[in-house]
């Protein structure tokens, strides 16, 4: 099972489907556009209990996005068995630890002829691209990570993953990760309509089996280096990073625990305001700005350039007061009420 053969089709939502074989099994994935010379290609991971279109078409549809994607082609990874339509797996069928989805990455960029990368990840996705970006440094240029958790689960998460189980089914240990327990009760009609997706549009079996990785995954074990001492020896991202988390979500103490291990002069920390917007100006800090219609810094530039300190303290809003604590990148399609892309996360 190398990184051979590619399956492809025309998607129904647009993009070319391909069924793309590695060395882990065959991953799914969905590419819109081509990529454009030497500019890297977007590549989204989503998170537990949603696919790349429940993850991410939300946030593709905003205008912010739509200037940026026009100059940069777009990959989109389903984990395996989590994208629509998905068959189940057979009796006895292992599926891929957290490293090995990770590892599953550079067959999709070599059939599909991508240089290097963006990544943006929810989640379990926001580990995978960053497991994927330590590995291999040289084929990520930058990455978004929205709730990512560097920690192995502690054994708190683990005592309460078991007891949950033995009481609710995969839905509830999803919603759970999505959704603090105030977002759970606050806003019943959302709720629903995230519980119905998970319940109806993935497979149940499937969906255990990449929980059951994730709930397993190791700790990342990136350190913040030390200047002058080791910032060429130790273990920690060397592209820019911006970490993306909403007030009320389930990972903020997790989220502000990687921030402390990472490059604070490459690494931004950012509290939903329009992730939209604010992924213009990341890849405008890039070098990228003659593709993003900004000929100069605006002040939200600004304000997330000054939001890379190290604590906690420095999380950022743009727009803070319009933002939706929702937990996926850009939330279901019909999910209600205004649809401004705030991050969910």
């Amino acid at each position: 099972r190398g990184g051979g053969a590619d399956t492809s089709q025309t998607g129904v939502g647009g993009g070319a489907e391909h069924d793309i074989e590695t060395p882990h099994g065959v991953l799914h994935v969905t590419m819109r556009g081509v990529p454009k010379g030497n500019r890297p290609v977007i590549l989204t991971y989503h998170d537990i209990g949603l696919n790349h279109k429940s993850c991410f078409n939300t946030l593709f549809n905003f205008e912010d996005m739509q200037e940026i994607t026009q100059h940069f082609a777009v990959v989109h990874v389903d984990a395996p068995g989590q994208q629509e339509g998905a068959p189940p797996f057979p009796a006895g069928y292992q599926y891929p630890t957290m490293d090995e989805l990770s590892e599953m990455l550079p067959s999709v960029m070599t059939q599909l002829k991508v240089n290097s990368v963006i990544g943006i990840g929810v989640g379990a996705g926001a580990y995978i691209l960053t497991r994927f970006a330590l590995n291999n440094p040289a084929l990520v240029e930058g990455l978004v990570l929205i709730n990512v958790d560097p920690c192995a689960e502690g054994w708190i998460d683990w005592a309460a993953s078991k007891l949950s189980g033995w009481t609710s089914n995969i839905v509830d240990t999803v919603m759970a990760h999505h959704f603090s327990t105030d977002e759970l009760t606050e806003n019943q009609e959302l709720i629903q309509t995230y519980r119905l997706h998970i319940a109806q549009d993935i497979n149940q079996d499937n969906l255990a089996l990449f929980c059951a990785s994730y709930d397993s995954r190791r700790d990342l074990e990136i350190e913040r280096p030390v200047f002058g001492l080791n910032e060429d020896t130790v273990n920690t991202l060397t592209c820019p990073a911006l970490l993306v988390v909403g007030d009320t979500s389930p990972a903020v103490e997790a989220v502000v625990e990687c921030n402390s291990r990472l490059n604070p002069t490459k690494t931004t920390l950012f509290k939903p305001g329009k992730l939209a917007e604010a992924f213009k100006y990341f890849v405008q800090g890039m070098g990228y700005s003659k593709y993003t219609d900004f000929s100069v810094p605006t002040a939200g530039m600004t304000r997330l350039a000054r939001s890379r300190t190290t604590s906690s303290s420095s999380i950022t809003s743009m727009d803070s007061s319009r933002s939706r604590n929702l937990n996926t990148a850009g939330g279901l399609d019909n999910q209600p009420g205004p649809q401004t892309m705030e991050v969910s996360c």
